[in-house]
């Protein structure tokens, strides 16, 4: 696919969101309560998404929505590493206003897991496979989303084993609940599903957008 030529002004909006990105993980790395290394392992899988997508850049310009969803993903993880998801103030909080009986930081966490990818596992599949708009395509599109859904659980498994005791029950943030990641996967595809549900004539726009220039 040969490179995507766009004016100046029409990238600036993924250029300012990758350094304001930048800043934020730069300042909430400098002391984070939870410790830096906590920080890492809940940020830097973030940060790797967006360097895949910032190296792509010039060869494949994704629609705006697809960088905004990226960029609300990160700070969502940004969030959960400077507290750890199990003690992120918005979570306790929560959790006393409303009686619960845990900090469900985390699975906001992995509803928003399913939310974002979405929009650019469903751009993809349009503007480079071609696939048609319809019933296949938003099962297609969940069932990826669940996958990577899967992965991370997967991920978190394996992140458990390796680090001390502590680190990895706090990267978990199953707070004993058993089902944690049963739970996790199910938030992720309900994520996916509702962003296609409700925000693809939002994303069908965006990406005319791009394709028009």
């Amino acid at each position: 696919m040969p490179p995507l030529t766009l004016p100046a002004n029409h990238q600036r909006p993924p250029v300012a969101l990758f350094f304001v990105l930048l800043g934020i993980c730069a300042v909430t790395a400098i002391d984070p309560p939870a410790g830096r290394f906590s920080w890492a392992l809940e940020v830097v899988p973030g940060l790797v998404e967006v360097g895949i997508f910032a190296a792509i850049f010039k060869r494949f310009r994704f629609s705006n929505v697809v960088y905004i969803a990226i960029f609300c993903h990160v700070l969502v993880l940004v969030y959960g590493g400077v507290y750890t998801y199990a003690k992120v103030p918005l979570g306790n909080w929560a959790m006393t206003a409303f009686d619960l009986s845990r900090n469900h930081y985390d699975r906001i966490g992995h509803l928003v897991l399913g939310i974002c990818p979405a929009f650019a596992i469903r751009e993809i599949y349009l503007r480079v496979i071609g696939v048609k708009r319809g019933a296949w395509l938003y099962f297609t599109v969940s069932s990826v989303a669940l996958a990577i859904g899967a992965f991370w659980e997967l991920l978190e498994w394996w992140v458990a084993l390796l680090v001390s005791s502590d680190v990895g029950d706090d990267f978990l943030g199953s707070q004993g609940d058993i089902w944690d990641a049963q739970w996790d996967m199910l938030l992720v595809l309900l994520g996916a599903m509702f962003a296609q549900a409700l925000m693809n004539p939002l994303h069908d726009r965006s990406m005319a957008a791009v394709c028009d220039d």
